[in-house]
């Protein structure tokens, strides 16, 4: 979860969460997250997200620095457009009870928030921007590939059926209308589990003490290997991050699939086609940096390749690149990371 600067508004409009929503699109192809549940408000969002890649700070940086810029850009604004670094609680997604709460919990914001209100006859499906009304009620052909719905579904013993979907809305609308309207949605909390680890909004995880203890001795056991480790083994590639080892092989391998070595590319310009092709894939299916992308592709500086990026038009540049670069690109963007 993430809130505005000093809780200002961060979605103005629908063109806002669109872009939104389209950046955490690309944010999903660069990373591997799969979504569970998300629903943005006027001035923070809230996401439900599976890292199977050890990503979650890389993409959430790109996430909201993207983010920022856009809307920077868009309403010819400077500065942050989030307040401190985004909250971060870890989920025991395995365990069915904390998954489905968590998933309420997002859900139902809208109603906690008063912009769905049951007493008006309005349901979750009145409020667009959420998982709920933006996916899970979707037949699975009109919600995006990132969002794990079906699997949502499931956990709530809900086949993904027109009618396994709307019996999914009738749960939301009914705790909707018979619970109190700023507690809708919020799970009790046991009496024997200390809230100030165990809680959506002020704990560290959301899971059973056992998931709590299993965490301690995992950060237990990462310590001691972090102090028995010398400065050069963790700068070592081997511990270097997924992301960034993807990037270096699509590079070396759109190279070869190009004709090209990496001493070349100094005597080519910044627009050469083939360059343009390369830094698109690891701008949009990896987190490294422009700074990184212009070191490797000799491009000058990370604004040289935002201008050449923001000109970039893949139809128009396919057709200037050999066939066997144009071959490479197609199955990279196929590739799952």
């Amino acid at each position: 979860m993430a809130r505005g600067t000093r809780r200002e508004t961060i979605f103005h409009d629908d063109d806002d969460r669109r872009f939104f929503l389209a950046t955490l699109s690309g944010a999903c192809a660069m990373t591997g997250w799969r979504v569970h549940a998300w629903v943005l408000m006027g001035n923070h969002y809230h996401l439900f997200i599976e890292t199977p890649e050890a990503n979650l700070v890389a993409g959430m940086s790109w996430l909201q620095n993207t983010v920022t810029r856009r809307y920077n850009v868009r309403h010819q604004a400077w500065g942050r457009l989030f307040g401190d670094r985004y909250k971060a609680v870890l989920v025991e997604g395995a365990d069915t009870y904390h998954y489905r709460t968590l998933a309420d919990y997002i859900h139902l914001n809208p109603v906690r928030a008063r912009l769905v209100v049951p007493k008006k006859g309005q349901s979750v499906l009145d409020y667009p921007w959420s998982s709920a009304a933006g996916g899970w009620a979707l037949p699975p052909g009109k919600r995006p590939k990132w969002l794990a719905a079906e699997e949502g579904l499931k956990r709530f013993e809900l086949p993904d059926t027109v009618a396994g979907r709307r019996r999914m809305v009738e749960h939301l609308d009914r705790r909707a209308v018979e619970e109190e309207i700023r507690k809708c949605g919020m799970p009790v909390i046991a009496k024997d589990v200390d809230a100030r680890c165990s809680h959506l909004r002020r704990g560290w995880y959301w899971g059973s003490q056992e998931f709590a203890g299993k965490l301690r001795e995992l950060a237990g056991k990462l310590m001691k290997e972090r102090k028995r480790m010398s400065r050069a083994y963790r700068k070592a590639p081997q511990v270097t991050a997924h992301s960034e080892e993807q990037a270096a092989r699509w590079l070396a391998d759109g190279l070869k699939a190009a004709g090209l070595m990496a001493k070349d590319l100094a005597a080519l310009k910044g627009s050469d086609p083939r360059k343009l092709a390369l830094a698109e894939l690891l701008w949009k299916r990896t987190t490294v940096s422009q700074d990184w992308i212009a070191a490797k592709l000799s491009m000058r500086s990370a604004a040289n390749v935002s201008q050449q990026l923001r000109r970039f038009n893949r139809g128009k540049t396919k057709a200037k690149l050999p066939s066997a670069m144009q071959a490479f690109l197609g199955d990279a963007w196929k590739t799952e990371i």
